[in-house]
């Protein structure tokens, strides 16, 4: 006989995601009385925003199994957590720390957080093919929602290390694109749907944090308390300035 599905098969348990947060439900604890006990949240003096200037071949965590480049070679703090990835063969903001608060705030979907790239594109879109980025592109996970898209000046920024690999024959074009999703490489997708690939991606803001004074492969820390956490792309910290080098 055959058994009934779900009854005697045993379930296997997925694992659970880390998001680095400072404090959860799931950090609850039960004291000796039976009750439970809230994680003590991190005191305003201790908390800490982390902005690094993360470089091309770079992941976003400290360890690594394939001893692949990771944060740890840059980053000496402990505790603190990247609030939002950037894939690794992007470069530019990466914003770390150890405020789960604020992490939820800049990551949280419903948040809808602006995060400016700038991309180095293959070609020359044009006027139609960037109104169609602006207004939102079908992609394979759904549409896009509405971006702030132009065209702009190549900036001034690092050298890629390796360099970007350029068709002599083929023109490139730097966009700017701003963007509240966080879409699994959304960027290069939406450019790639309109036939300009990208060729080199940089994250220059989240929010009102920009990459502005920091140098690739360096970083700048922020100590202390929030003064307001509420408004999205809109969020104002009275914090006292660290500024820190690699190494």
């Amino acid at each position: 006989m055959r058994a009934k599905s779900g009854n005697n098969q045993a379930t296997q348990a997925k694992p659970k995601r880390s998001t680095g947060r400072t404090y959860s439900r799931s950090a609850l604890n039960k004291t000796p009385s039976g009750k439970r006990e809230i994680k003590l949240q991190i005191a305003s003096k201790d908390r800490k925003i982390v902005l690094f200037n993360k470089p091309f071949d770079v992941l976003c965590q400290f360890t690594d199994d394939a001893d692949r480049k990771t944060l740890a070679e840059f980053i000496p703090i402990k505790e603190v957590y990247a609030a939002g990835r950037l894939d690794r063969d992007s470069e530019g903001l990466l914003l770390l720390t150890n405020c789960g608060k604020l992490q939820n705030t800049l990551t949280a979907p419903d948040k809808k957080t602006n995060k400016t790239y700038w991309a180095q594109v293959e070609g020359e879109p044009t006027s139609e093919s960037i109104n169609d980025l602006c207004n939102g592109v079908k992609l394979k996970d759904g549409l896009t929602l509405p971006a702030n898209v132009k065209v702009i000046d190549e900036p001034t920024i690092w050298a890629r290390n390796p360099p970007v690999r350029e068709r002599k024959a083929i023109p490139t074009t730097w966009l700017s694109i701003t963007i509240n999703e966080g879409r699994n490489r959304q960027v290069r997708r939406m450019t790639a749907h309109i036939g300009h690939p990208t060729l080199r991606l940089i994250r220059y803001s989240i929010g009102n944090y920009t990459l502005d004074d920091i140098n690739c492969g360096e970083y700048k820390v922020y100590k202390g308390s929030p003064a307001l956490t509420c408004a999205p792309c809109a969020l104002t910290y009275k914090l006292s300035i660290q500024p820190s080098t690699r190494g």
